[in-house]
């Protein structure tokens, strides 16, 4: 979780993503914090799309989300102009 948040405080979305990815490939469950921490660096990279992707990611696997979650992909498709 920190290493994806640090990640995308700087901007390093595709970094984050590279580690959600092996969090998955090391049959960890990926849990609120870890996918907030990757839309948030996904709406720092101005990544909408994404964002939404792993929201509905979140939505599937049942992985209850949050303000925060909501926040993030709410402001990441602001930043890109879908709204």
């Amino acid at each position: 979780n920190a290493a994806i948040s640090a990640c995308g405080k700087s901007v390093q979305w595709p970094a984050s993503m590279a580690l959600l990815d092996a969090v998955a490939l090391a049959s960890v469950e990926a849990d609120a914090f870890t996918c907030n921490a990757a839309i948030t660096a996904c709406e720092k990279g101005t990544q909408w799309m994404l964002a939404l992707a792993l929201l509905h990611l979140m939505i599937s696997a049942r992985i209850v989300s949050d303000t925060i979650t909501f926040s993030a992909a709410i402001s990441a498709c602001e930043k890109g102009g879908q709204w």
